[in-house]
């Protein structure tokens, strides 16, 4: 009965270890930084959260929640994978009057390749489109850039 429930005990503990190995958190640059967290939610499922400070100015920032669908390009080489997702960002910056603060909501896209090395450390290259529904519905396109990210996997 000891040796049941040790070896349970042992399979749940690598199913949680080996899951956990799936959440990155880090950082992204392009007109910017990004602090950037992925949360795994299965083998092809993620989650990410990037608060964003643009413009390296300090007087903008927002917050971008994205669902993301991951697929395998192991033909490419080990360790290669590209996702893509949707998903919704918020964020305000100084108006040009320089005394009002604006604020946006937009909903988003988001494509990109990753690689994941044998350490714990994932190279990613992505590009996040959106269309800012307010203010105003004005329905304009904006066009986040191309960042690099760089997370430390846990």
């Amino acid at each position: 009965m000891k040796k049941i429930i040790l070896s349970l005990v042992f399979a749940v503990s690598a199913i949680a270890f080996a899951n956990a190995q799936e959440n990155a958190i880090g950082l992204k640059f392009g007109y910017g930084a990004d602090i950037s967290y992925q949360r795994n939610l299965g083998s092809s499922n993620r989650l990410e959260f990037n608060l964003n400070l643009d413009g390296f100015d300090g007087n903008s920032f927002g917050l971008q929640g994205l669902y993301q669908w991951v697929w395998d390009l192991d033909q490419l080489a080990q360790g290669f994978k590209w996702y893509a997702g949707v998903g919704a960002g918020l964020g305000t910056w100084r108006a040009a009057d320089k005394d009002n603060r604006a604020f946006a909501l937009a909903v988003l896209g988001n494509i990109g390749i990753e690689y994941n090395f044998n350490i714990p450390l994932q190279l990613a290259l992505d590009w996040t489109p959106g269309v800012r529904i307010i203010p105003s519905g004005d329905g304009r396109f904006g066009y986040e850039g191309i960042k690099l990210a760089i997370r430390y996997k846990f």
